[in-house]
């Protein structure tokens, strides 16, 4: 075999345009308009050709227009003005400034399986990486000391078309490395290489440096020359291949990715998992901490606690890894004895059951037992994954089960049009974004905008779409190999004055992509309204294994040829971050219909709302706590049913009588200037709660606040001092473990428990067994709450009792304490017996509970 060797060409900068490829390789332009004008103003063709991909449309550019650049005063002016403004943006200083204060500085390593930080970039598939991306933007923002570790793959998500009987295909398009914006990293003029050890055989991986703002962002890539050619396919597709194949991928991502960090010389104290793909990490931080600094497990587990984090994303049981024993047993039986552990304790760990054998080990369970704290990502959702995961604190009431809630955002800059943009600017002031995102809900900006400039602006963005989305199903066509009739005849669809609906998501079944076509004469009657027309645009991809998505998308596909609704119904294929940034940016309403309670968030309807669109949703994941009644439509009261057809029926009923009684007579409403003046309140209404409230900005500070900064602390006060915390708190527990056993509740008292009055208070005292144990190392509570029509204690709160002193025998305690009588009603308590310890992240220990 011949051998080849390679080099690599770069486009060759004029030195006094030589700032051009210090301003593209950092995405900070990416929301920055100016520095997408530097762009455009080069060759705007070439951009567009190169999906916004400075690098890559670099190589387009001839010499000779780099040369006219270099001779034009107007485009150096702006060129300099742009640097001025990256070079002032990477020094300036930020609120972690601020914040921060004299504490010791906390390194934060954000894991993810998927990054969407900007089309030019296809390292993502949907919500889960557009999440991610501006996660690590608003952290930039912020001044946040954090990093993102994810994989590079080399052919990314699927693209998608469909064939002439709307059935989804799918292909893979490359990434060319060396034209996007990233740069390997290199030590002495090589790649820095790390490896992981897999059945048999080690495989490396080299690492990239993606520059997000102040935020660099590292993915690791095993398509090189020392892996064998099975292993390079490793990083070769996201959410691609088998089980197996996610297997490798997520210990290359974590186990890898904590490597990568160390031959970068990075340390970090606390590893933000995001989603459970990069669980492994937690396991590789205990393995350092037992073969290079010689503690046990245990002890390794609990210096590692503190400072691991996990964000569960999805209720959906397909959305939460598992993997069967027999894949865990042969990827893992070498590091049983790396952890000095046997099997049954290392699946354990996956387990929500750890007696369970024939229990498949879970991702979620194994960030669960790792992370000192854990979030979904609504208030709704956090409620959900209080009851999907209460197994693994079988003795814990769900509603206090150790997961809370931190709702999503979106990066507001990232997504609201240029030209919304700029009214914001003339009338908020530059920071409008950042100042919206301090004040909350009290941010009032989108009331100084002139009803007539915000119509205007977005009439525009609606016009846009329709041109935009014109010349896309052009493109569709012809590459199906329609008749030239029909693709000329593609310039008629759609009406840039109509009321437009927007529906672009992932294509689950859950989400319900078909639900406005389950009564198709009443839709007809609605898009046929020429004196109100409607019209519906959809976008989307199915996960290639998911046929029943698939045959919804068919099912779109069929509708929008239909006569009824053709040039009314519109599928636009291959869903990606620039046609979201379309249709968010033009519709008049957002889509959005998931089953309740499925939907864990939701960002695309922030993104809209952003924009000025009025969602139209049922009461699932974030709109449940953006609704006002005000600033859109809620599809239902938030009811759950069993019966999934009935709930079609009952709910698409609800759909067709919003859209007939109040969104279309709303939209064609107008006043004697030609102004849906009620519609713009509306649309302002969105606009400030979106950003307002729903940005990642908001977001990340909450993060920092509740989980990040107490997290440094903990992992500061548990690991310094060579780890000394860790030994203490393991041998504390061990204590505990082994007389915990002793604990009992001996006796409950309390005066009278009929007719008290409200305001007043229930006196109780207890009696405790504590035995060896000492009455500092636990908490004894009231748990307290209204009766269940069982006779327990239901959604109960812990009220602490006072230690009161010896009682009458050995290891006998006496407590006391008072239970606010606030409301009227039966209720009931209980007594409960929990550990105690400042360093503990959670009371809620396995075998470490006692109740009366």
């Amino acid at each position: 075999m011949r051998t080849v060797r390679t080099f690599t060409v770069v486009p060759a900068l004029p030195a006094r345009l030589s700032a051009l490829r210090e301003i593209a390789n950092n995405l900070w332009w990416s929301w920055n308009q100016e520095a997408r004008e530097v762009f455009t103003r080069i060759d705007r063709d070439a951009w567009e050709a190169s999906y916004h991909n400075p690098i890559a449309m670099f190589s387009r550019v001839s010499q000779k227009r780099l040369k006219e650049l270099e001779r034009d005063e107007g485009f150096l002016a702006h060129l300099d003005r742009v640097k001025q403004q990256l070079d002032a943006y990477m020094t300036a200083r930020t609120w972690y400034h601020t914040k921060a204060g004299e504490t010791k500085k906390t390194n934060i390593a954000y894991f993810c399986a998927e990054f969407g930080v900007h089309e030019c970039l296809p390292i993502y598939s949907g919500g889960l990486g557009l999440l991610a991306g501006d996660h690590l933007k608003a952290a930039s923002g912020l001044g946040v000391p954090l990093v993102g570790v994810g994989l590079f793959y080399h052919n990314g998500y699927f693209r998608q078309y469909l064939n002439h009987e709307g059935w989804q295909q799918e292909f893979l398009a490359g990434n060319d490395f060396y034209n996007l914006p990233c740069t390997l990293e290199t030590k002495d003029g090589k790649p820095i290489v790390v490896d992981v050890d897999l059945p048999g055989r080690r495989v490396y991986a080299q690492i990239w440096r993606v520059q997000v703002g102040r935020v660099p962002l590292y993915l690791l890539d095993t398509r090189i020359d020392q892996n064998k050619i099975e292993d390079r396919a490793i990083t070769d597709q996201l959410y691609g291949g088998d089980h197996e194949h996610r297997l490798k991928q997520e210990i290359v991502l974590g186990v890898g990715g904590i490597r990568a960090l160390r031959a970068l010389g990075i340390e970090p104290q606390v590893c933000h998992m995001n989603e459970g793909h990069s669980a492994f990490l937690a396991i590789e931080r205990i393995r350092i901490l037992i073969q290079e600094k010689g503690q046990h497990f245990h002890q390794a587990l609990e210096a590692g606690i503190p400072g691991n984090i996990f964000t569960t994303h999805t209720p959906v049981p397909a959305g939460n890894e598992v993997f069967g024993i027999d894949l865990m047993d042969r990827y893992f039986g070498d590091w049983y004895g790396k952890l000095k552990i046997d099997r049954k304790a290392f699946l354990a760990l996956g387990r929500q059951n750890p007696h369970d054998e024939a229990e498949p080990f879970s991702m979620t369970v194994l960030a669960l037992r790792t992370a000192g704290h854990a979030n979904g990502v609504s208030k709704l959702h956090g409620y959900v994954s209080r009851k999907m995961w209460a197994g693994v604190w079988p003795e814990v009431p769900v509603h206090e089960v150790p997961i809370t809630s931190i709702t999503n955002g979106v990066h507001i800059r990232s997504y609201v049009s240029d030209q919304l943009n700029e009214l914001f600017v003339r009338y908020c002031g530059p920071r409008w974004s950042y100042d919206a995102a301090q004040h909350g809900i009290g941010w009032k900006g989108p009331e100084n905008i002139p009803d007539a400039e915000i119509w205007r602006v977005h009439e525009r963005r609606r016009s846009r779409l329709v041109t935009w989305a014109r010349e896309r199903v052009k493109e569709q066509l012809a590459r199906s190999g329609a008749a030239p009739k029909e693709i000329e005849a593609a310039d008629e669809i759609l009406d840039p004055e109509a009321l437009t609906i927007g529906f672009s998501r992932r294509f689950a079944t859950y989400k319900r992509g078909t639900l406005l076509f389950s009564d198709p004469a009443r839709l007809e009657a609605i898009l046929s309204d020429k004196s109100r027309p409607v019209q519906i645009l959809y976008a989307g991809k199915a996960h290639p294994k998911d046929s029943a998505g698939k045959q919804f998308i068919q099912q779109i596909y069929k509708m929008a040829r239909d006569p009824r609704f053709k040039n009314r119904v519109i599928f636009l294929e291959d869903y990606d971050i620039v046609v979201a940034r379309y249709l968010v940016q033009g519709v008049d309403v957002w889509l959005n219909n998931p089953r309740r309670p499925l939907e864990a968030s939701g960002t695309s309807g922030m993104k809209a709302a952003a924009n000025g669109a009025l969602n139209c949703s049922i009461l699932d994941g974030w709109w449940c706590e953006g609704y006002d009644g005000q600033n859109g439509w809620a599809i239902g009261r938030g009811e759950e049913y069993t019966d999934l057809e009935y709930q079609d029926e009952v709910e698409s009923r609800a759909l067709y009588d919003l859209l007939e009684k109040q969104i279309i007579p709303l939209f064609y409403d107008r006043t004697t200037d030609d102004l849906p003046r009620e519609w713009i309140r509306r649309m302002k209404r969105a606009m400030n709660m979106a950003a307002g409230q729903f940005s990642t900005h908001r977001m990340v500070r909450e993060y920092f606040e509740q989980f990040y900064a107490p997290s440094g602390e903990q992992w500061h006060a548990i690991n310094d001092e060579g780890h000394k915390g860790a030994r203490d708190l393991w041998d504390w527990k061990m204590a505990l473990f082994q007389k915990w056993a002793q604990i009992r509740v001996v006796s409950v008292d309390s005066e009278q428990q009929e007719g008290l009055a409200v305001g007043s208070a229930l006196k109780i005292r207890t009696k405790v067994h504590l035995g060896p144990v000492p009455p500092d190392s636990v908490q004894v509570q009231a748990y307290m709450g209204p009766l269940s029509d069982k006779g327990g204690v239901e959604l109960g709160r812990a009220l602490p009792l006072d230690y009161n002193g010896n009682g009458s025998a050995p290891g006998v305690y006496d407590y006391q304490g008072t239970i606010p009588c606030e409301m009227s009603g039966r209720f009931g308590f209980e007594i409960r017996v929990l550990p105690k310890n400042p360093r503990l992240t959670s009371p809620f220990i396995p075998s470490l509970i006692t109740w009366g």
